[in-house]
């Protein structure tokens, strides 16, 4: 069963719970299916990792580490802080906008 995320690939987000919170970061893979996001500079693990081809190097690898959408919220520029959004109709298109301020996300 796919879940609805509150969230999409591009947009900049702030960490609400954890390790990492208060850390923002740009939304770089979303997965529906988990319910999960990967937010670049956070919540960052270390991969030991195999060469696969001659001349590959091998070792210990940090990237980011997939974390549940829940521990995420939008990030409003204006507000300056982590906003919910709600969806406005701008003429045919259908548009997030911060819920404080009314500004688009």
């Amino acid at each position: 069963m796919i879940k609805k995320v509150h969230v999409k690939k591009n947009d900049t987000v702030i960490v609400i719970s954890g390790d990492d919170k208060g850390l923002k970061g740009k939304v770089l893979e979303v997965s529906p299916k988990e319910g999960k996001v990967i937010v670049e500079g956070v919540n960052i693990v270390t991969r030991h990792v195999k060469p696969r081809r001659e001349g590959q190097e091998g070792g210990i690898v940090k990237v980011e580490g997939a974390m549940y959408a829940d521990k995420v919220q939008l990030f409003c520029s204006k507000c300056g802080k982590g906003v919910r959004a709600k969806y406005k109709l701008d003429g045919d298109k259908k548009v997030r906008v911060c819920a404080k301020c009314g500004a688009e996300l």
